[in-house]
């Protein structure tokens, strides 16, 4: 039985993880997860991505810890943990703006697939954490890496150290997540601001996220030098002489994203 799944709507996507009771990262959810995202690529309906959990419990409360002990000592373990960051690095460089609804409990490996969302929308019942120090082990999918660059390292270390889970408010007060809204609105909210996303051109929306992405790990000057790479691939596209020609028009642009 699929533990992922979506439907799309109005150019949206909407994935849902549905592995009771909570949700957890298990491998077949990371196998599933990967499947569904390379089919939501190259899908020409689809602009946006939100991706969330089944029920109002957990989007992900973690990886599947019966899992664990087959890993306990053994050699070639690094490749394991590289196939991981493999699926969640190609969510993070996802060429489609992506919308988290975190609609409960958001710990562990569900708070590492968070922060390779662009945006993040939390139902004020939420509690995100990683307390996988609790476990006498640490964040291994890319938490150590994703929330120091979020969050700021002082805060990131605070929140890997103790393991303690924090409340909506607070990761919105830390720059974790982008809002915070009443429970049950979280997949409202996502969707009323992933329409004003789709409304605008892939073509822009997908070097956006590129520069924006790459242009974190390298100095300004190579960054603003991506910028303007990208700048000029923009100018050769149908969508800017479309949006141009609109603005001029006084209309609405209908781009095809192409």
């Amino acid at each position: 039985m699929k533990k992922v799944t979506y439907e799309i709507h109005e150019k949206t996507a909407i994935v849902t993880i549905n592995n009771p009771p909570l949700n957890v990262l298990s491998k077949q959810v990371t196998t599933e997860l990967y499947e569904v995202f390379t089919e939501l690529e190259t899908n020409e309906e689809t602009v946006a991505v939100i991706l969330t959990g089944a029920g109002n419990k957990a989007f992900m409360a973690g990886a599947d810890i019966k899992e664990f002990p087959e890993w306990i000592g053994k050699t070639g373990f690094k490749d394991i943990v590289l196939e991981t960051h493999r699926v969640m690095n190609y969510l993070d460089d996802f060429p489609k703006p992506t919308i988290a609804v975190l609609n409960g409990l958001t710990f562990g490996g569900g708070c590492e697939l968070a922060m390779t969302c662009d945006i993040r929308i939390a139902e004020e019942h939420a509690q995100l954490g990683l307390p996988e120090v609790k476990l006498g082990l640490f964040p291994g999918g890319g938490g150590t890496q994703r929330l120091p660059r979020l969050i700021g390292e002082a805060r990131a270390k605070e929140l890997m150290f103790t393991g303690e889970p924090i409340t909506a408010e607070e990761a919105d007060r830390y720059g974790l997540v982008n809002h915070v809204v009443p429970t049950g609105q979280g997949m409202t909210y996502a969707q009323g601001m992933a329409a004003k996303v789709t409304g605008q051109s892939l073509q822009a929306l997908s070097r956006i996220k590129q520069a924006v992405n790459k242009g974190a790990h390298l100095s300004i000057e190579e960054a603003v030098e991506l910028e303007a790479e990208l700048f000029n691939e923009v100018f050769q596209t149908e969508d800017i002489k479309e949006g141009v020609q609109a603005f001029i028009e006084k209309r609405k642009p209908a781009f095809t994203h192409r």
